[in-house]
């Protein structure tokens, strides 16, 4: 979304309001236009499509856009209103589109994919160059929608890190390892047509289509159907960018909510401590009772070390190097700490239910703990 489609004004009529989202979504329509006269058939065919795309969406717009940026518009209103907001208005502008793109759609754009060829924007057929707006006009909409829902969680996100950069792809396309597009799609449209969607990628129309890479295949396949099933194009396409887009937004929102949740409880954790190397230690062990390391108890341990040297300048090279912690080292330190641990102890339990509900080995843990601290 760029700056105009995240802040059309409320007239108070519908028709006006309607009317006003139009005009955005026409204007970016036409910028997306632009974009794709610049791209040569070898560009879409390799996948080469969305690099450029991604640097033409993301490079200016996260130049512009910060939380200042939002609380400049929506100062006082917390960040899952605003979310919901953006959400409900980027599906509405994905459903103009698609019902702008549809009408100029032909059946015989999925076999042209295939025979594409040449370095030269010329090469590329109209019908070709119809469908990539759209598809470049839904996948500028969601990057954008999933690094606005980043920032209002305050979850920081650099776009010129390629981690940070797929991080932001991942969750914006809601890719996940080992998934099909058809899984996408399916799972994206509404009930009363999934059969007819099935019956579609049970076919071979998306054949030329397995050579593009990556997110390129991904988002042509996902794109693609809008326009292989004859007589049902327009509703379909205002109906499956409506609901990829709702998909997406709902996805970026847990995604990076739960990050912010893990993010300020680390922040609690640190602000609160008044031993946090022997909290970071007495962490490090509650997360290392499991075999397996939970994602947010990851990103819990990883925040909690930057916090804990940015605000108490502390900084354990023992504990960066520990490779299989032995809990009576632990002990030894808990046991050589005089005073109140009951700021260890808070710690502790925390870091247990990041993840969910406390297991046994994590219980026990905390049962040797509460005894230690009770003695001190």
């Amino acid at each position: 979304m760029t700056d105009a489609p995240t802040h059309v004004t409320d007239t108070g009529t519908d028709e006006a309001d309607d009317a006003a989202e139009r005009k955005v979504v026409e204007q970016e329509q036409a910028e997306i236009k632009d974009f794709v006269k610049g791209l040569s058939a070898d560009d879409i065919k390799s996948g080469n499509w969305f690099t450029k795309l991604a640097a033409h969406a993301m490079n200016a717009y996260t130049e512009k856009v910060d939380w200042q940026y939002f609380q400049d518009r929506y100062a006082g209103v917390p960040a899952d209103a605003i979310v919901d907001q953006r959400i409900k208005m980027a599906a509405r502008y994905a459903a103009l589109e698609g019902g702008l793109s549809a009408g100029a759609y032909t059946v015989t754009v999925a076999a042209t994919i295939g025979s594409l060829g040449g370095a030269s924007p010329a090469t590329v057929p109209a019908a070709v160059a119809t469908m990539m707006v759209d598809v470049a006009f839904i996948s500028q909409l969601q990057l954008r929608l999933a690094y606005d829902i980043s920032v209002l969680y305050r979850v920081p996100l650099d776009v010129h890190d390629p981690e940070d950069l797929w991080k932001l792809i991942r969750v914006a396309f809601t890719i996940k390892s080992g998934e099909t597009a058809n899984k996408t799609v399916v799972k994206a449209v509404p009930v009363v047509v999934r059969p007819l969607v099935k019956r579609f990628y049970s076919g071979s129309v998306l054949t030329a289509g397995k050579a593009l890479p990556v997110v390129g295949k991904h988002l042509l396949q996902r794109n693609v159907i809008k326009i292989g099933i004859p007589l049902v194009g327009v509703p379909l396409a205002v109906l499956l960018n409506r609901y990829t887009t709702l998909l997406a937004g709902r996805h970026a929102r847990a995604v990076f909510r739960n990050e912010a949740r893990v993010i300020e409880l680390a922040e609690v954790m640190s602000r609160s401590s008044r031993h946090p190397q022997l909290m970071l230690w007495v962490a490090w062990l509650v997360i290392r009772t499991n075999p397996k390391i939970a994602d947010d108890e990851a990103l819990l341990m990883r925040h909690l070390v930057r916090l804990v040297r940015e605000r108490h300048e502390v900084v354990d090279e023992q504990l960066a190097h520990v490779v299989d912690i032995d809990p009576a080292e632990v002990w030894k330190r808990v046991d050589a700490e005089p005073g109140d641990l009951g700021d260890v102890l808070d710690a502790a339990e925390r870091v247990a239910t990041v993840d969910g509900d406390v297991n046994s080995r994590e219980k026990a843990v905390l049962a040797e703990l509460r005894e230690r601290c009770r003695r001190g």
